[in-house]
């Protein structure tokens, strides 16, 4: 069962070449991106458009309010169902995105969503945290899982909930199920190409240039529809969203909006520098330089054959 990644940092141009190999390939593109599942978050996001998926259909978009909660191990499973039903139709899956722990989840580790979702259980230990404190979690975590709970940080309350939750749900420590992930062949075939600049500072550029745009077509608007619909004050992961946080003081009167524009610049600077360091550890995928050469033609010629 064969499947294309593309991935890098943000706006390295990979919904493009999605499309554009979807076209050539059959395909129909999975997004691996974090908050692009959320409605009504489309312009922050940097969204797809209609006129812009050319007809190629995409998958795991606007299928959540922002106030619904989605974890890492929600994607595995809806990802491999999906990518199974695309390959049944005899298409190929083309994950798409800059969430490389998403990606992770579904080509590294087979059985990731093997546990179920708990939301009870993970609202109980959430309020355990709260009044308690993280320490009281991470405790009760090293007493099932002491190999988890020294990889995991006591203050990660979200990953030491997960760890925590899978004991519950399979009986067996999450550190145990790694390891046997890893000697466990991957479930996909898999070609990933991960875009990026030589040239740093170009980088950086059309990330300035991609801010300017959506300034242009109205993300002011759209943060301030949500904020006065209350999204934000609903939904932490919306009002942490970068592309929304920044504006957000403009809204209330706390900044300028020269001001918030050069920290959401400065953000998601910061934001793609952490995904090129995530992809850089891959040294399974393919760097495609886009400064350097056309990454259509240079995807192109390593799925040739492959396919």
């Amino acid at each position: 069962m064969k499947v294309i990644g593309i991935v890098g940092p943000t706006a390295v141009g990979k919904t493009s070449l999605a499309v554009r190999l979807a076209k050539k390939y059959n395909g129909e593109v999975i997004s691996c991106d974090s908050m692009q599942v959320y409605r009504g978050m489309d312009i922050g996001t940097a969204k797809i458009t209609r006129e812009e998926t050319c007809g190629i259909t995409h998958h795991l978009i606007d299928i959540l309010d922002p106030e619904e909660s989605f974890s890492c191990a929600d994607y595995a499973i809806c990802a491999k169902r999906i990518a199974d039903d695309i390959i049944s139709r005899g298409k190929v899956p083309i994950f798409c995105g800059g969430t490389g722990l998403y990606l992770d989840s579904v080509l590294e580790i087979s059985s990731f969503g093997e546990a179920e979702i708990d939301e009870e259980y993970r609202h109980a230990m959430e309020e355990l945290a709260r009044e308690q404190g993280p320490e009281a979690l991470h405790n009760m975590l090293r007493e099932v899982d002491p190999v988890s709970a020294d990889a995991i940080h006591c203050n990660n309350v979200k990953r030491v909930i997960r760890a925590l939750e899978i004991y519950k749900s399979t009986g067996r420590p999450k550190s145990e199920i790694d390891r046997e992930n890893k000697m466990t062949p991957p479930p996909y075939d898999s070609k990933v190409f991960f875009l990026t600049c030589e040239d740093k500072e170009l980088l950086y550029s059309r990330i300035e240039k991609r801010v300017d745009i959506m300034m242009d077509t109205g993300l002011l608007d759209e943060v301030r529809r949500l904020y006065l619909s209350g999204v934000f004050e609903r939904s932490k992961t919306a009002s942490g969203a970068i592309g929304y946080k920044e504006l957000i003081p403009y809204i209330k009167g706390e900044a300028t909006l020269e001001e918030c524009i050069n920290q959401l610049k400065l953000s998601t600077r910061h934001y793609a520098k952490r995904q090129l360091t995530w992809f850089n550890r891959k040294n399974n995928y393919i760097r495609v330089f886009v400064d350097k050469t056309d990454p259509y033609e240079e995807a192109a010629s390593h799925i040739g054959e492959w396919l």
